[in-house]
């Protein structure tokens, strides 16, 4: 359905794309990788025509509807919920030509249409991608306006999954969301079923959606089939094989050029030798294998400290003439902890992060802090307080203070890969992922005996998060992470706090542990909410009013069996959770390797994972029947 052709762009003098091709199928789920500055979103806005190409083609099969997040949030006195709406031009559209047509065949016309397109369902289907998406019934009355350009771009993400199109193009979906968040939009993409084009460095997003991986690689579209873990695998492989081929051919080439030097001048060996050259000539220049610049960095070791190095007694904290965001917390720090945060946004993670840093002070209650504690902040947010016309070499100089000698201002920025050549280039012109290197190296400037990172990924490449969790497991200090990449908190993280309803409370359990809870608390409220409606419903029943122009036009067939296929899927997960209990509950599955049980665990995890989505997929194909 897309196919890109010998694509040609540049941009300034650097030369992106040359000779590029690739193609891809309908309703494939594409992950588009490569190194930061590798030309992904450059990519993405030529699909879209907002660049032009220098060479080659890019070619959409037919009337192909893309649709991708706009950089302009909605704003305004609009509802959210209408924002959302309005996102499907087609229906809204529609709708308006029906309220002022007196044109009988044109009015059926437009029924037919709508009927086709599901409108009347449309209102259930914006609430629930804004309900996964972290807005409740209330929010979603809410003018867009009245909300943080964070949330407002949750609403343009809605709109977008909304309008269902057949091309879905995303660029860093995951910006902006929480772990909740990020559950139901991966469960939301993975059942998408058209194409979707994603660029994504969270690497459990393209594990679970994608089915292809392309690669920018050499200015060159390389494409794999299978997620990111199986395109990591393969490219090795590839490369490994490429390596040995060139180690081959080098030797080939050694062992005839060492006869050439030895026999070219004796008469009896020229013919060989001359035979020899030409075989040379053949096997061509010694190509050499690309390998990537791997950028790694690592935290300076501070001193020990005897722990706990932070105790909270009793502290309620929140802002200057606000209310309390949250209250009567008794907690404490360790040297060796790894603590990740986990809540929705808006329930205070930050502000957590904030009162541990020393930002914010508590109103009621007593923070104590070892006397010689050393803290480490880093936020997002402090981007917007370098400056643009300054290097890394000043801001670290700077940082660092009076009397401080260029070696050690160099070695800092050197642990988080910055040659002289970037050090020495002014900010303004740097990546993402190079701000946010410069951002780490000031926070842990001072060997600080606690780090407080607040979404530390974010513009982070692959393998710069590689190397972050590397840094963070071989710091010697406290971690406080606050982060939407779940594989990060999985592979750095030994404690799960949750912070919701004023309260930060430790959670016994794993990442999967939490999220398995997450999906069984909105499956409850889902069947409550769904409830209420019916009940309301019913009352309204009761008062004869006049039918909806569409909804009285749409027929049930395709919603009953929505929900058939649905009362289907949750009897089969419901019997394979029953098998995997049985099995765990048989003495004989623990007489053979330890691993066999626990892989029996995950897999019950899984299912109790997928039968709670699954339920909540039946409760919105029961509303929707019933509505029809």
């Amino acid at each position: 359905m897309l196919h890109v052709s010998d694509l040609s762009f540049r941009h300034g003098e650097r030369v992106l794309f040359d000779r590029a091709s690739v193609a891809f199928s309908d309703g494939w789920k594409v992950g588009l990788v490569g190194r930061n500055g590798a030309g992904k979103s450059t990519l993405l806005k030529l699909i879209q025509g907002q660049y032009e190409a220098d060479g080659g083609e890019i070619n959409l099969m037919g009337r192909t509807k893309i649709g991708s997040v706009p950089q302009d949030p909605p704003g305004g006195d609009i509802p959210v919920i209408d924002a959302v709406l309005a996102a499907d031009v087609e229906r809204t559209t529609l709708l308006a030509e029906a309220e002022t047509s007196h044109d009988g065949m044109r009015l059926a016309e437009i029924h037919l249409r709508l009927e086709e397109i599901g409108a009347a369902s449309a209102p259930s289907r914006a609430a629930s991608i804004l309900n996964g998406l972290g807005f409740d019934n209330d929010k979603q009355s809410r003018p867009c306006g009245e909300f943080s350009g964070g949330w407002r771009m949750r609403v343009a993400l809605a709109g977008t999954l909304f309008s269902n199109p057949d091309l879905l193009i995303l660029d860093e979906p995951s910006n902006h969301l929480d772990v909740e968040a990020m559950m139901w939009l991966t469960e939301h993409l993975k059942r998408f079923p058209h194409t979707l084009l994603m660029v994504s460095h969270d690497r459990d997003l393209l594990n679970d959606v994608c089915d292809h991986i392309v690669h920018i690689d050499n200015q060159k579209l390389v494409s794999y089939t299978g997620n990111y873990d199986f395109f990591e695998r393969t490219r090795a492989e590839r490369l490994a094989n490429d390596a040995a081929q060139q180690a081959k051919i080098a030797a080939q080439r050694k062992h005839m050029q060492a006869f050439v030097d030895r026999f070219k001048a004796k008469a009896s060996k020229a013919r060989q030798a001359q035979s020899r050259m030409k075989m040379i000539e053949k096997l061509g220049p010694v190509a050499t294998v690309p390998v990537d610049e791997k950028i790694s960095f690592n935290f300076p070791s501070p001193d020990q400290l005897a722990s706990p190095i932070e105790t909270l007694d009793g502290v309620s904290v929140g802002y200057a003439g606000g209310p309390l965001v949250l209250n009567s917390l008794d907690l404490r720090l360790d040297m060796e902890d790894r603590i990740a945060l986990l809540g929705q946004n808006g329930n205070g993670k930050s502000t957590f992060i904030r009162l541990l840093s020393d930002r914010l002070q508590p109103r009621e209650g007593r923070l104590r802090r070892s006397s010689k504690l050393r803290i480490g902040y880093f936020s997002q947010d402090q981007e917007e307080s370098l400056d643009y016309e300054a290097t890394p070499f000043d801001h670290m100089n700077r940082a660092l203070g009076p009397g401080i000698g260029e070696a050690k201002v160099r070695a800092q920025l050197g642990r988080f890969g910055f040659s002289r050549d970037r050090a020495d280039l002014k900010v303004g012109q740097m990546s993402g992922g190079e701000k946010t290197r410069l951002l780490l190296a000031l926070a842990t400037r001072t060997a600080p005996h606690l780090l407080l990172l607040d979404e530390p990924t974010n513009h982070l490449d692959m393998d710069a998060r590689a190397s972050l969790v590397d840094a963070i497991n071989d710091f010697e200090g406290a971690v406080v992470l606050v982060s939407h990449d779940t594989h990060l908190v999985k592979m750095v993280a030994d404690q799960l706090w949750v912070v919701a309803a004023g309260k930060v409370t430790p959670f016994d359990g794993d990442i999967d542990e939490y999220q398995a809870k997450l999906l069984r608390e909105r499956s409850g409220r889902t069947a409550k909410e769904g409830k209420a409606k019916k009940e309301k419903k019913e009352k309204a029943a009761a008062t004869p009013a006049a039918p909806p122009v569409v909804s009285e036009k749409v027929k049930r067939g395709p919603l009953k069996r929505a929900l058939e296929a649905a009362e289907k899927n949750i009897a089969t997960l419901t019997k394979q959770r029953s098998e995997v209990e049985a099995k765990l509950a048989d003495p004989a599955t623990y007489s053979g390797p330890p691993t066999v049980a626990a892989d029996l665990q995950k897999e019950k995890l899984r299912l109790e994972r997928e039968l709670a989505h699954a339920e909540h997929e039946w409760l919105v194909a029961q509303e929707a029947f019933e509505a029809a």
